[in-house]
């Protein structure tokens, strides 16, 4: 089993796939982000799904991205010195999902070997394979698969692909896998894959070309920018949080999620990400993603949608995988979309005023939906909730969830003081202040002299971190900087923050988990807000030194293990990257713009 950091991404800015160090396609779902896999051996082993191509004989594998790029290429060297090359992408622009690899001999001559394991559904079907006069054909139900190959392919007693082949020096061999719905099954010859590739490597080096960040961490923050359009669906604009599930924040343990879905919690992250670096037409996009997800009644908003806005998110387990390294339950799903998290008012809100801020204009049926969102909001402040972090264990009063009811009120005061649209403003701002009055006598724990997790708590969380952020209190208020002191000290582990202390807080689940490196960078942004220049640049540089050797980070850091842990690549990791780069580099860069401190974006 490789390890999670081993893995590359693929896309084509509809699905992805995830490339092992060593050639194997581990991680494929068609043809959404969100389908079933068709490769899912990263959840089980090659019996799941798989396609691998490497030398026969032992080797040493270095890989990299092309410059400015999401073409990715694997360079094999066995023990006599034999170099090989291998070249991936998912292509770009296609009606239907294209998945192109390429073998160069670099090197005197070699010996390799395929494995082509298709299995739909999760690894849980096994279709009916034929070979054919291009390679191999794969159905099952709605699916079909073809796979086009330099190299004659056949099947062995457990219905698996395989192949050997010899590659001289100079020479170059194609393989190409499609997919098409079962009940519309064709196949088009690819008789021009080489041109398919530069024109995907052309589209990959003109996106990052775009992006506006000069500064010293450039090589990062182009790889992030790249990465958040990898995990952006392209027909709606919307983000998934990640593109696989159930890669676990504990090894071993059960905190295992389905993170391919759009998160509103990421809302104004992204936002600031996109327009800060560059990027108007993909935030013009995610705006209108949230606008359409969701439009309706406000007592009906979810925290998190599919890709095309839809509600129903249904978790499920599949018993037959038995886990990344044996973490199980294995979900698909996730029923977190159930919950009620008041700070998804909040950030929702708040990416309308940042978007109307920067001159993305809004309408009267946005501003319909910001007024029934401060209705709710006015009606439903004061309760109890889940949270940010979408704990499965008892409501509570969390201070973050209040702290971005807040938000919700100070921004849709902002966006009705343009005066494009009428307001009761005076109830408004009576609102705001009686919350705000509430959070700083609850929230705040007089003896910890720290602003605590929920009310009546004694301990910490780090979405604390977001009161300067938001500007609900200034970095340079006491309350302020004993919190962060205080988080520093009861949060941090090997120098990275953990989101709370899971065996202080019931959050429904068992074990420990990995510092969220979000989190981290919320603490350099803060870091920045309140002057402390050089603790904020230590602590991004270690962050960034997580990202593995083509500059991919997970959801969180097991400091214990020393690896990668989470959902993978995820994309909050990468917008956080991107934010806490510019609040470093700039005078007005994303924090202290969020902070209400300097003027709007322009």
């Amino acid at each position: 089993m490789s390890r999670i950091e081993d893995y590359a991404l693929l896309s084509d800015c509809k699905r992805a796939a995830l490339v092992s160090r060593d050639g194997a396609i581990d991680w494929l779902c068609l043809p959404r982000f969100d389908s079933p896999a068709c490769f899912a051996a990263l959840l089980g082993d090659e019996k799941n799904g798989t396609w691998k191509i490497s030398p026969k004989d032992s080797f040493v594998a270095k890989r990299k991205y092309r410059t400015d790029s999401m073409i990715l290429e694997t360079t094999f060297e066995n023990s006599s010195g034999a170099i090989v090359r291998l070249t991936d992408c998912l292509v770009v622009n296609e009606s239907s999902p294209l998945l192109l690899r390429q073998v160069h001999g670099i090197r005197n001559k070699i010996e390799m070997q395929l494995l082509l394991n298709i299995r739909f559904d999760y690894g849980s079907i096994v279709p009916w394979l034929r070979k054919t006069s291009y390679g191999l054909s794969a159905v099952a139900g709605p699916d079909e698969v073809h796979v086009q190959s330099s190299v004659k392919i056949e099947l062995d007693e457990d219905l698996n692909g395989v192949a050997q082949f010899e590659i001289q020096e100079g020479e170059t061999l194609w393989f190409a896998l499609s997919w098409n719905p079962e009940f519309i099954a064709h196949f088009n010859d690819i008789d021009n894959p080489l041109e398919k590739m530069e024109g995907t490597d052309q589209f990959w080096k003109q996106f990052s070309g775009k992006c506006t960040y000069d500064g010293p961490f450039q090589e990062a923050v182009t790889r992030s920018v790249l990465t958040l359009k990898s995990l952006t669906y392209e027909p709606t604009g919307g983000i998934v949080a990640a593109p696989t599930t159930s890669l676990p924040e504990t090894l071993h343990g059960s905190r295992n999620w389905d993170y391919r879905y759009c998160w509103i919690r990421d809302s104004t992250f992204s936002m600031y990400a996109l327009l800060t670096a560059g990027y108007r037409h993909e935030a013009e996009c995610w705006r209108r993603w949230l606008m359409r997800a969701v439009a309706g009644m406000s007592n009906q908003v979810n925290i998190m949608y599919g890709l095309a806005g839809e509600r129903r998110l249904t978790e499920l387990q599949l018993p037959w995988l038995e886990g990344y390294e044996k973490s199980s339950p294995v979900r698909t799903g996730n029923a977190a979309y159930q919950q009620l998290q008041l700070d998804i008012f909040g950030e929702a809100l708040d990416t309308l005023y940042l978007a109307q801020k920067s001159g993305i204009e809004i309408d009267e049926n946005s501003w319909r939906i910001q007024e029934h969102f401060v209705d709710f909001i006015a009606a439903h402040w004061d309760q109890p909730d889940e949270g940010i972090w979408e704990i499965r264990g008892p409501k509570q009063h969390f201070t973050h969830s209040k702290v971005m009811a807040w938000v919700a009120v100070d921004r849709a005061i902002r966006s009705a003081e343009t005066g494009k649209f009428k307001a009761p403003l005076q109830d408004w701002q009576k609102l705001r202040d009686r919350i705000h009055e509430d959070i700083c006598s609850k929230g705040y724990n007089r003896q910890k002299k720290s602003f605590t997790q929920y009310y009546g708590a004694d301990h910490l969380d780090a979405s604390l971190l977001m009161i300067p952020i938001v500007g609900f209190l200034p970095p340079d208020d006491e309350r302020v900087i004993q919190t962060v002191i205080a988080i520093e000290k009861e949060l941090f582990r090997g120098d990275f923050v953990l989101r709370y202390e899971t065996d202080r807080t019931n959050d429904g689940q068992s074990g420990r988990e990995g510092a969220f490196l979000a989190c981290s960078f919320w603490l350099v942004d803060c870091w920045v807000l309140m002057g402390r220049y050089d603790d904020a640049q230590k602590l991004f540089q270690k962050l960034i030194s997580l990202a593995n050797d083509v500059g991919l980070l997970s959801e969180e850091y097991d400091v214990h293990y020393r690896r990668l842990v989470g959902n993978f690549p995820q994309a909050l990791s990468h917008i956080a990257l991107i934010n806490s780069a510019f609040n470093l580099q700039i005078h007005h860069g994303p924090a202290r713009d969020r902070s209400n401190q300097i003027r709007p974006i322009s």
